[in-house]
């Protein structure tokens, strides 16, 4: 699990900090493998190989999307929903997200790094993300 800070101005034009939370338990990475035909750092990094921007930036959004949720104050539950989900990416912090992890390779590594169970954290994901935009 990561927490990630981002700041935003939001819709009433307030400056806002917000603390967002992003995590892929095991089932959900298995069935993101048999999706992508293999191991899940393996597919990133087979399309940035194919330099395939386009698809990379679709799967990095349906990535941070899947991955977020809000942890249960007694950390027993990570609650994710389809409602969650659409009402984070209708909101200004996604599109902060979004656009800083695109546009710097380290924190996309970081970011995805982060989101993967603990004990798979230095051996499924990608060494290195590419930076997809300015």
């Amino acid at each position: 699990m990561i927490k990630w800070t981002v700041n935003y101005t939001n819709y009433n034009g307030e400056d806002v900090t917000e603390d967002l939370y992003f995590h892929l338990n095991k089932a959900e990475l298995t069935t993101m493998q048999f999706e992508a035909n293999g191991a899940f750092g393996q597919y990133l990094e087979r399309l940035v190989n194919e330099r395939d921007i386009k698809r990379l930036g679709q799967e990095f959004r349906k990535i941070i999307l899947n991955s977020y949720g809000k942890k249960s104050d007694d950390g027993r539950l990570f609650r994710k929903s389809k409602e969650m989900r659409e009402e984070f990416e209708q909101s200004e912090a996604y599109s902060t997200l979004f656009m800083e992890l695109l546009g710097d390779e380290d924190k996309a590594t970081k970011f995805i790094k982060g989101i993967l169970p603990a004990d798979l954290q230095n051996t499924e994901s990608p060494n290195r993300l590419p930076k997809l935009a300015e």
